[in-house]
């Protein structure tokens, strides 16, 4: 059995935020095993998986992502829509638009120090659409 819902995140700054519990309150009740599949409808955001218990790895993962794939760089072509916007591009690429995590004895089978991250690349995103498909 498949079950599928879009959902609306908050308009989230730019940069890495922990999202797992608003994913969780927006499943419907999950199967004894099962997966879940998310993906972000967005060319210019991001989904992972990382540790969950130490905010300075948000710092870093921004850190990082805006030194490999700076903006104002000038090999960019596609520029028209700010500076922000190709480097966003870039970065959705590198890290995903899409995870699949287990669902085992009706909860999410993550690691312990693991949660999901939503990367928002743009200075100022807007509200983003993810669909949640659960498979039974």
């Amino acid at each position: 059995m498949i079950e599928q819902t879009e959902i609306t995140l908050p308009a989230f700054g730019r940069g890495y935020h922990l999202i797992t519990r608003l994913i969780e309150e927006q499943l419907p009740e999950l199967p004894e095993e099962g997966l879940l599949h998310i993906l972000v409808k967005h060319t210019s955001a991001g989904i992972t998986l990382n540790e969950n218990a130490d905010p300075t790895v948000r710092t870093d993962f921004e850190n990082f992502i805006n030194k490999m794939i700076p903006e104002n760089d000038p090999v960019y072509v596609h520029t028209y829509e700010g500076p922000d916007d190709m480097p966003a591009h870039l970065k959705s690429s590198v890290m995903g638009a899409e995870i699949t995590i287990p669902i085992t004895r009706h909860r999410l089978n993550l690691g312990t120090w693991q949660g999901i991250y939503f990367g928002e690349f743009r200075d100022s995103g807007g509200a983003r659409r993810l669909v949640l498909t659960v498979y039974s």
